[in-house]
């Protein structure tokens, strides 16, 4: 999962993050507001998923590592919903 938010980063974020630590500052490291929203719906296309309104904020893209966890929250509970 981390090459995949890694690579949408690079094509839609159009920034380098082959050498960032998973909790570097994607924003400091030159991610606007507009291409973290690219990401983001880039990375629904990839892993079809849907991002909840809730977790349409900043701090859910800072940094790689916190989109990973929000990645692996949504695919919980997407897996819960299709168990009940």
């Amino acid at each position: 999962m981390i090459e995949t938010i890694r690579r949408a980063i690079e094509d839609k974020g159009r920034l380098s993050v082959a050498s960032l630590a998973l909790d570097a500052d994607l924003y400091a490291a030159g991610l606007s507001p507009f291409a973290a929203i690219q990401v983001m719906l880039e990375l629904e296309r990839r892993l079809a998923v849907e991002f909840p309104k809730p977790m349409l904020n900043r701090r859910s893209m800072a940094s790689i590592g916190a989109i990973a966890a929000l990645l692996e929250r949504l695919q919980a509970d997407a897996g819960r919903l299709q168990a009940a």
